[in-house]
């Protein structure tokens, strides 16, 4: 059992207030304070909910990199979920982490939330459902897991500042709605406080970290801020329990003296302590208490690759998938992504994989008596990129890589070691970043190519580009925003032109005059040194992609976005494909009808050209395996098992809740309950691709479809020539009513596995809400509700009626 807050008075009592307030507050930016008197170590947290990146961000101590929240949620499978967390447990404890700052949560309200790729999707049932089994994953190996950001956190823009104001119903039948189950039923060990206000009071200072949380969903773990999101005193007084990062930070000394002077009550520091002591017991960090012995048997990696086949969803197939391999002989791969995939998106979530396989790599790996041709079609690419580590050479010590050292303002260096990449982020570890004046960074080059190349760096900074020892460009990079994480990890770039020749090595020297950071990020900077794209000829590109595509039998494209588009810190300004992509694909469709696009894309995009192509799989964020998987779903290896967890637009226009930008510092969640496909239902605008849409490789029916208050049943038949997965989907309407309700709303689905022509008779529980409405407490509106099951919000062959008092 569980230990619990209670069982704690005795080593509470041997505290002094110095030592309560303490632990309250990070001991740095990624762990807390011991307490040694009582046997409690320090409990290291780290980020992320898709791979656990641990204290460094170093490429010298490399993570698992799984497919994305969006990837996981379009699998509509609790069984997937619940083992997505427990390999990210797993991860957690390889790294030494006691805390997995995830998942993430937040709904989708609007397709331009700049981290939309990180969350799961626009219905609360569906993400309460997954994130429930990805916190029980995690946390059966000992780890805490912490949903997050509570709450109303779905944009980026001014997120520090911005006040949320949402009518309770909203919040209590959506946005809470997503984390209760984390909580009531997987009993979640932290959650995160995020740091927006919610109805005119920040989220750490809000009383909603009481109720609901802790007095109707019996919440009895830490509330953990987000980074910097505690600013005051008054949070204290509130059920604001840790405050990250630290140091430094608004509590400290002033929270001592405000106990001391009666302002804040000695019971509410007690009862925080309590919680964390509660946590330190539970991911065995308090003396007489251990993480779990036994850990199960899985390959993260292999997990990673059956994750992403998973999560794809074919969204259109006229017939041309899957491919059988034995038929082809020449295949065009064409596409930036297809070769430089995303595997994740930017920000805080970010880890670092030992390696990543490409679609590129996965087919080619996949078809190895088939030619298969590559061209980059179109520049997707923003900013730098960094250097290939085979094209990098060390000059201290002779291998691949790089020397950095970091020097004061007299030049005498301070620190230095040697790096295997070119991309460095330092958030926590060593590196005397706040007593640095210039940070230098120093390779041997050698280009695969002869030409003229845009040389440069992406940070933050005055900065200074040598080139065989002689300065190519100074110049001082501005940041455009004023978020700290856009700063960090999406900063401007700089370059120079170099003419450089293929094989022949060049001296790189890029030194930097750090900017200085006040607070948490004193001890903060990140910097890219590489290489920008080339755009000076697209119709050259495009014009070689479609010669590739004409000479062969079938062609991928994989079109997607890039750092600068979805990533944490600033929100979308548009739909559309970065570049000329959309162009790229036209062309290619137009000379060979076998054309498949695979999307490579954290969230919705608008595909103008998707009724002129043979099929579209959305494969999102696919993690390192991604090319693998990829592999095996064109060649029907494996089912594309995903289902939309998300309404896909044809115009941008036509979405009917898109703002995310504050006005006068206030985002108004005026469409209340009416998000997603909710708002589309009730807009009465078809989509491109609705919610729950998805195809696979057989054919299936439903029949029979019985139901009572808590769960339905409906018989399942494979009518196809193989095997498959099926996601049954169960919606409820009431037509006839005097409450403001959605058209119809998710309210149950499950997973189906069958061979061909095999049936099984399948249960969908219902989701205890379901027939509720928010009126000052649940309530039940007396009458006669449908529910509808099918395979979308919109294909609901079967349904029927039930009675509720």
């Amino acid at each position: 059992m569980s230990p619990t807050p209670g069982d704690f008075e005795e080593l509470l009592g041997r505290l002094t207030l110095e030592e309560k307030v303490r632990i309250l507050t990070g001991q740095d930016f990624w762990s807390t304070h011991p307490l040694p008197g009582i046997g409690l170590r320090s409990m290291v947290l780290s980020d992320g909910p898709s791979g656990v990146r641990g204290a460094v961000w170093d490429e010298r101590d490399p993570s698992l990199n799984l497919p994305s929240a969006t990837a996981l949620a379009s699998s509509w499978d609790v069984g997937i979920a619940h083992q997505y967390g427990v390999v990210s447990g797993l991860e957690a404890r390889r790294k030494g982490v006691d805390v997995v700052l995830g998942p993430t949560i937040n709904l989708h309200r609007s397709p331009l939330g700049g981290r939309h790729f990180e969350a799961f999707s626009e219905d609360p049932v569906l993400t309460s459902e997954l994130a429930a089994a990805y916190v029980s994953g995690v946390q059966e190996l000992g780890v805490g897991a912490t949903p997050k950001h509570y709450i109303a956190n779905d944009f980026e823009t001014e997120r520090f500042t911005a006040d949320v104001v949402v009518s309770e119903r909203a919040l209590r039948e959506l946005y809470l709605l997503a984390f209760e189950k984390a909580v009531t039923e997987a009993k979640a060990w932290l959650v995160m406080s995020s740091y927006n206000s919610i109805n005119g009071a920040t989220a750490s200072e809000n009383e909603l970290l009481e109720t609901p949380l802790n007095t109707d969903w019996g919440f009895d773990g830490v509330v953990v801020s987000d980074w910097t999101a505690v600013r005051s005193l008054e949070s204290a007084k509130h059920s604001q329990d840790l405050a990250m990062p630290g140091p430094v930070g608004a509590w400290g000394d002033a929270l001592v003296e405000a106990v001391r002077s009666g302002e804040i009550k000695e019971d509410a520091i007690d009862r925080k302590v309590l919680r964390i002591i509660a946590l330190g017991a539970r991911v065995g960090a308090l003396e007489g208490f251990e993480k779990p012995a036994s850990v199960p048997d899985v390959d993260g990696v292999a997990f990673a690759r059956t994750a992403a086949a998973e999560g794809s969803v074919l969204v259109r197939n006229t017939g041309e998938l899957p491919w059988d391999a034995s038929a082809l002989s020449r295949v065009a791969i064409i596409g930036h992504n297809a070769q430089h995939a995303r595997t994740q998106g930017g920000g805080s979530a970010t880890v670092i994989p030992s390696s990543v396989v490409s679609p590129l790599d996965g087919l080619r790996t996949a078809l190895p008596g088939v030619d298969v041709t590559y061209s980059v079609g179109a520049v997707v690419q923003e900013g730098i990129a960094e250097l290939p580590l085979e094209s990098m050479v060390n000059p201290s010590t002779g291998k691949h890589g790089a020397r950095v050292r970091f020097l004061d303002a007299n030049g005498v260096e301070l620190f230095a070691e040697d790096r295997f990449s070119s991309a460095l982020v330092y958030i926590g570890g060593g590196a005397p970043i706040g007593q640095t004046s210039t940070f230098e960074f120093r390779t041997t080059y050698t280009p695969s190519e002869s030409g003229t190349i845009l040389l440069g760096f992406a940070s933050v900074g005055l900065g200074r580009i040598f080139v065989d020892g002689t300065l190519a460009r100074e110049v001082t990079a501005v940041p455009e925003g004023k978020d700290l994480a856009e700063i960090m990890l999406a900063p401007p770039s700089v370059s120079t032109p170099v003419e450089v020749t293929a094989g022949q090595s060049i001296d790189v020297r890029v030194e930097l005059e750090l900017e200085k950071h006040e607070g948490a990020f004193a001890d903060a900077m990140a910097i890219t040194v590489g290489v920008e794209p080339d755009r000076s000829n697209p119709q050259a590109l495009i014009d070689e992609a479609v010669a590739a595509a004409r000479a062969a039998e079938v062609a991928v494209v994989v079109v997607g976005t890039n750092s600068k588009v979805e990533s944490e810190g600033y929100d979308r300004t548009t739909l559309a494909l970065p570049g000329l992509q959309d162009d790229l694909v036209r062309a290619v469709a137009l000379v060979n009808p076998r054309t498949v696009v695979v999307v490579n894309a954290g969230s919705p995009v608008l595909m103008p050209w998707r009724d002129e192509v043979a099929a579209v799989l959305v494969t999102y964020f696919g993690g390192q395996e991604y090319g693998n998987a990829l592999a095996d779903v064109l060649l029907g290896v494996v089912e594309p098992g995903g289902r939309l967890p998300t309404t896909w637009a044809r115009e941008e226009s036509d979405v009917p809740v898109i703002d995310v930008t504050p006005r006068n510092g206030i985002v108004r969640y005026d469409e209340g309950i009416h998000i997603g496909y909710r708002a589309w239902l009730r807009a009465g605008t078809e989509p491109a691709y609705e919610f729950g849409h998805g195809l696979g490789y057989t054919t299936w029916s439903l029949s029979d479809l019985a139901a009572s208050q808590s769960a339905v049943s409906v018989n399942v038949t494979n009518t196809g020539e193989r095997s498959g997965k099926h996601v049954i989907q169960v919606y409820a309407e009431r037509p006839e009513t005097t409450v403001d309700r959605p058209v119809r709303w998710l309210a149950g689905f499950t997973v189906v596995r069958l061979d061909a022509g095999e049936s099984t008779e399948a249960t969908i529980d219902l989701q205890p809400h379901t027939f509720q409405h928010w009126d000052n407490g649940w309530t039940t509106e007396p009458g006669t509700f449908t529910l509808h099951a099918g395979s979308s919000v919109t294909n609901l062959p079967l349904s029927t009626t039930i009675q509720v008092d």
